[in-house]
């Protein structure tokens, strides 16, 4: 799976690092840097990135195709890194895994006085009725109609769910000042079995029954097949949403 995620999973566009990555950046950490897709497009903008992940196997491809970074295991809530050490803290696409009441002191801990903590979701643009009908068409027949109260049943509950996941709220007396946010779409040329293979990557799937995981995408495929005429390309609107604060105290002399 941890190939798979390296594979298909989007990088977000220039245009959203050019908003989310402070100037005169020296240090970055990435944090739940899974295999590293976030941690290769802060490579070329940022001196030094180190990236943290509790993972084995992610940890394992990251170290393997980002031979030059330093790769660490850790999470959100206890990062082996000392205090003061880094410019910005980054969480691409896993605020969701974190646990802020501690996560965020620790991630201020490890940030300079002035440092970014930045988040940042790159996935399909579900704005587009036919993308947002790829979450209802994959869940059908992987629970039980009444076991999970938050899956999506329809596009408006599609939207309202992602509206929930794409945000950031700080636990009371977090050292960080205004948050701002922002968010860029672009378009994304895959193949169709790429397209499918990435909606394999959800939760939902890795968890459902063989069975299950293979109807729901055989169910995403002929939808993708009947978009594309059959053709084998298909042109997927993105977008990557940018939430971005940072710590309260003067930034330190570059």
């Amino acid at each position: 799976m941890a190939a798979s995620y390296d594979r298909v999973r989007p990088e977000p566009p220039a245009e959203a690092l050019d908003w989310l990555v402070p100037a005169e950046c020296e240090v970055a950490v990435d944090l739940a840097a899974g295999t590293g897709l976030f941690t290769r497009a802060l490579s070329g903008r940022v001196a030094e990135v180190i990236a943290v992940e509790p993972d084995e196997r992610m940890r394992a491809v990251l170290a393997q195709r980002s031979p030059l970074v330093r790769v660490l295991a850790g999470r959100g809530e206890a990062m082996p890194l000392p205090d003061a050490c880094a410019d910005a803290v980054f969480v691409s696409t896993a605020w969701h895994w974190l646990d802020p009441a501690r996560a965020v002191p620790e991630i201020a801990r490890v940030l300079r006085p002035g440092g970014r903590l930045g988040v940042i979701w790159t996935s399909r643009d579900r704005t587009a009725d036919w993308v947002a009908e790829l979450d209802l068409l994959r869940l059908p027949g992987v629970s039980p109609p009444d076991s999970d109260p938050d899956r999506p049943r329809s596009l408006d509950e599609v939207r309202a769910a992602l509206d929930r996941e794409h945000s950031v709220t700080l636990p009371d007396g977090s050292e960080f000042g205004a948050a701002a946010s922002a968010s860029f779409g672009f378009t994304r040329t895959l193949t169709v079995d790429e397209a499918v293979e990435w909606l394999g990557t959800n939760s939902r799937f890795i968890a459902a029954s063989a069975a299950d995981r293979a109807a729901g995408l055989a169910r995403c495929r002929a939808a993708l097949l009947e978009r594309t005429g059959g053709a084998e390309v298909i042109q997927m609107p993105m977008r990557s949403s940018c939430w971005r604060a940072d710590l309260r105290g003067p930034r330190r002399p570059m």
